[in-house]
């Protein structure tokens, strides 16, 4: 193990000596840059201690003290081919694994992780995509540099198309207090909605297009992206004969004078998914366990997501989701979770005369509907849970983070979960997860 940790780290600092080398280079152009590059590193080490578990299945989280480690380290490079338009490449190096193999809660506790391990560090170009930006009218913004974000001028009332391979969660769902898993929390039904099956790969990314039309106070984009050739594969159906149509509106506000946003979101899924009753009735006139794939038909699922954030003060902020979908087909690509709501809260360390530290503390309940708790309890096994049985409760989870800014280019975060009823089991757990997320860009 030692030699596997060794050969990831020796990757990773090859990256983030070279990142070091380029942050400073000049880009060109007076408004627009030409160019940029940025590169981030992370390590995620996550240790739980034992805990009560009377039986175990194939999907469970393991009973026993155990710890696991993720490393990845990201290459953002950005090229302008034309005035508005924007080419992102992003090579990724990633090595390690979840917690007993990224399985056994519903609302898993490293979003830093994919659902691939892999004992030796390898490298998958994670996203490529072009972004046009239209100008159509308005007070003129400045748009900063940063990782997959060019230096430029744009007006307030604009188009932005992107079209390649991203992520989904790159473009919707976002929040400014919890969305992203190597800075804030770490919690997957945390940092995105939990009940948003939103399309991917077992990396997270996929095919698709998007459009984004905003103006001053709102926005609404749209979107069309392949789902998985099948649920929770490694590859995405490039014919797109299955496919997930995804619309937002984003609303921006001020409350008290603090700004704050509220999205509304709706996504519908069309492809190939077994129902949680048909397994459950096959299972029965065959004596097998239940199983998905021979019941697997042409099918609609659905879903909606609220989204809220708001900032408090200078130095505090609030976040809150709710989500839900269609309970009687299985999970497409996300996780387990047919209905979830989070809220948290985020405080900078300005107040201890530490401005760039943030503490930040949330909680949120996962759920699964009547049928999905049937095949569960019958043996069922889904992309992340699947004990062999089920005594069913809500997933609950707290986490609190404090992320502690070491230098400009380095952030060490020491992470505390507790997961009651995991897997929605209330005959296991419940768990205390313990974390240290070191996080390095350039």
């Amino acid at each position: 193990m030692r030699g596997r940790r060794h050969r990831a780290a020796g990757c990773c600092a090859l990256a983030l000596l070279c990142g070091a080398a380029l942050a400073d280079t000049p880009q060109g152009g007076d408004d627009a840059a030409a160019w940029n590059l940025h590169v981030q590193a992370n390590n995620v080490t996550q240790w739980h201690p034992s805990f009560r578990a009377p039986y175990s299945g194939t999907n469970s989280l393991q009973p026993d003290s155990r710890s696991a480690e993720t490393t990845d380290a990201t290459l953002y490079l950005g090229l302008r081919p034309w005035r508005g338009g924007e080419f992102y490449l992003n090579p990724e190096l990633e090595q390690g694994f979840g917690l007993s193999n990224t399985v056994g809660v519903a609302g898993f506790p490293n979003a830093e992780v994919n659902k691939v391990g892999s004992d030796r560090p390898y490298v998958r170009l994670q996203r490529a995509f072009l972004r046009q930006v239209i100008d159509l009218g308005g007070s003129v913004e400045t748009v900063d540099d940063d990782a997959n974000q060019l230096a430029d001028t744009r007006s307030s009332d604009n188009l932005t198309i992107t079209v390649g391979k991203f992520s989904v969660v790159d473009l919707f769902d976002t929040n400014r207090y919890a969305h992203d898993p190597q800075t804030d929390f770490l919690n997957w039904s945390i940092v995105d909605a939990g009940a948003f099956d939103y399309a991917a790969d077992a990396w997270g990314y996929t095919v698709g297009a998007a459009l984004e039309w905003t103006r001053a106070w709102w926005t609404v984009r749209a979107g069309l992206f392949d789902l998985s050739d099948v649920p929770n594969s490694t590859h995405v159906d490039m014919s797109f004969r299955q496919t997930q149509w995804i619309a937002e509106f984003e609303a921006r506000h001020h409350a008290f004078g603090r700004p704050g946003k509220v999205k509304l979101l709706g996504f519908v899924s069309r492809g190939d998914m077994g129902a949680y009753a048909d397994a459950v009735a096959l299972a029965q006139q065959t004596g097998a366990l239940p199983d998905m794939a021979p019941v697997r038909r042409r099918a609609t699922r659905a879903g909606a997501v609220l989204n809220v954030e708001q900032e408090l003060s200078d130095n505090l902020g609030f976040f809150a989701r709710a989500s839900a979908n269609d309970g009687r087909y299985e999970a497409y690509d996300f996780t387990d979770i047919n209905r979830s709501i989070s809220a948290g809260l985020s405080l900078q360390g300005k107040a201890w005369g530490r401005p760039d530290d943030t503490f930040g503390a949330a909680f949120v309940q996962n759920g699964i509907s009547s049928a999905a708790r049937a095949y569960f309890a019958a043996g069922g096994l889904g992309l992340q849970i699947g004990d062999g049985r089920l005594n069913y409760g809500p997933e609950r989870i707290t986490e609190l983070y404090y992320r502690w800014q070491a230098q400009r280019h380095l952030a060490v975060t020491f992470d505390l979960q507790y997961v009651v009823n995991p897997a929605y089991n209330r005959d296991r757990g419940p768990v205390s997860i313990a974390g240290l997320r070191l996080h390095a860009e350039f």
